[in-house]
């Protein structure tokens, strides 16, 4: 069985948050969910990578809290996997045989830690509220991303470039230098100029460039 102790401190989670418990050991299994939900996290189980797998949609908000040494798929093969697909959540690893190699890997890999059981109980609430953490902050930039990324698909082939000329040479974006690379007038560009602020909801042209910054890391 699982030593589990009281544990102090308030969760983190978000709305929609989940701790997805991927553990081949059943009392494991019971003793987290248990545990877990009394903290007021919302807990979903599975007795295998592969379950995991079966049910996990990408883009769920929350972490995984993998054991290492499970049969047939184990818990670092499952991290390759989604880290490779790109849907990986935060991941902390509990294990009961993993040893340094092992841990040194999963951390590499993005894990948030590595720990060993028994484990006291608020050690695993403090990683995963830092899990939590890591996560929101991931989906808000994403969340950025893509607002920003759809106000971009709204504007002129003309705002386009405009925008683009900009973000690559931000020193040099007068309206009379604009004009004279497009071959175009100033005021012109003062009306694009004016348009592009109005879809991008932005108040100055330094927004801008931040927005489109944004949309970028969909690229990557």
């Amino acid at each position: 069985m699982l030593l589990l102790y009281r544990a102090g401190g308030p969760k983190v989670t978000g709305k929609g948050d989940t701790i997805f418990v991927v553990d081949d050991d059943e009392d494991i299994r019971s003793s987290l969910s248990r545990s877990l939900k009394k903290r007021g996290f919302s807990v979903e189980t599975f007795e295998s990578a592969r379950a995991f797998l079966d049910e996990f949609e990408a883009g769920r908000s929350g972490c995984i809290v993998l054991d290492y040494g499970m049969e047939g798929m184990n818990g670092l093969e499952l991290q390759k996997k989604l880290v490779t697909e790109g849907c990986a959540p935060p991941i902390i690893f509990i294990t009961g045989h993993g040893g340094i190699p092992e841990s040194v890997e999963a951390m590499k890999a993005g894990a948030i830690d590595f720990l060993e059981k028994p484990f006291r109980t608020e050690v695993l609430v403090d990683r995963i509220n830092q899990a939590l953490r890591i996560n929101a902050l991931g989906n808000e930039s994403r969340d950025k991303a893509l607002r920003a990324r759809m106000m971009l698909d709204t504007l002129t082939t003309r705002e386009r470039e405009i925008v683009d000329m900009v973000v690559s040479n931000p020193s040099n974006t007068t309206s009379k230098e604009i004009a004279r690379a497009l071959d175009i007038s100033p005021r012109t560009v003062d009306h694009h100029r004016a348009r592009i602020l109005e879809k991008m909801q932005a108040s100055s042209m330094v927004e801008i460039i931040d927005l489109a910054i944004a949309s970028q890391r969909l690229n990557t």
